[in-house]
């Protein structure tokens, strides 16, 4: 029997081998990763060009952006202190403003703390299981048209604008002396057709309920002077 050369062996398994086939499984997957590649670097590339966009419009119309896409400061409103702390010859009297639902009353009220309209101000009308009034001696305002009616109501309304340590002022037209406060001391329903409600007590509701027990005479004013002696307002308390 004839032996095969080495040479010839290797030629003839050569001829067997035929040419590596990639299977379509593995093209599939390789498709897949590309496609997923592609969609990330656009989808990176779409969110950071409309944050910038974003911070770019900010800049021009003066609203802040947060890390939010979604949440927008104004930062006029961030600025409007929330509270006001009543400091009376009494004690203090903190009370969160109600920025939201009284803005034009905040600001106004705001405004005239800054300009001090508030200082030495006289509690001048005190009604029991009513309201404190602070405001000028002269000017009765209009506590006197709701003794009647508001000092008797047996049909106590429970909701917000009607319980008892609301700050408020009076309904109309208003110039800076007509400015006065208010501050429940029951739940008084009638008040909502004269008052608005631009904030309640927080704090210091004794200091109220401490004015509220001074003595009076047949007008309501008390016999002795109580008053503001200065307003300061804050961010937080």
């Amino acid at each position: 029997m004839a032996r095969i050369k080495p040479q010839a062996l290797l030629q003839q398994s050569k001829k067997k081998k035929g040419p590596t086939r990639i299977s379509v499984t593995t093209i599939i997957l390789c498709n897949l990763i590309v496609v997923l590649i592609v969609f990330f670097l656009f989808a990176t590339y779409r969110h950071w060009s409309q944050r910038s966009r974003l911070q770019t419009d900010s800049r021009l119309t003066g609203v802040s952006f947060s890390e939010d896409e979604d949440a927008f400061v104004d930062p006029k409103k961030s600025d409007v202190p929330g509270y006001a702390v009543l400091n009376t010859s009494k004690g203090d009297i903190t009370v969160e403003l109600y920025k939201e639902s009284s803005p034009e009353v905040v600001d106004e009220f705001i405004d005239l703390c800054q300009k001090g309209h508030f200082k030495g101000m006289p509690f001048n009308r005190v009604i029991k299981h009513f309201v404190i009034q602070a405001g000028d001696n002269q000017k009765a305002g209009a506590t006197e048209d709701w003794t009647s009616r508001g000092k008797h109501n047996n049909h106590l309304d429970t909701s917000m604008k009607h319980e008892a340590f609301m700050l408020g002022t009076s309904k109309g037209k208003r110039d800076d002396k007509g400015f006065k406060l208010f501050i429940t001391t029951a739940p008084i329903p009638d008040l909502n057709e004269k008052l608005i409600v631009f904030g309640q007590v927080v704090k210091g509701q004794e200091v109220v309920q401490e004015i509220e027990e001074v003595d009076t005479d047949e007008n309501y004013q008390p016999k002795s002077h109580i008053g503001i002696i200065k307003v300061s307002l804050k961010q937080k308390i």
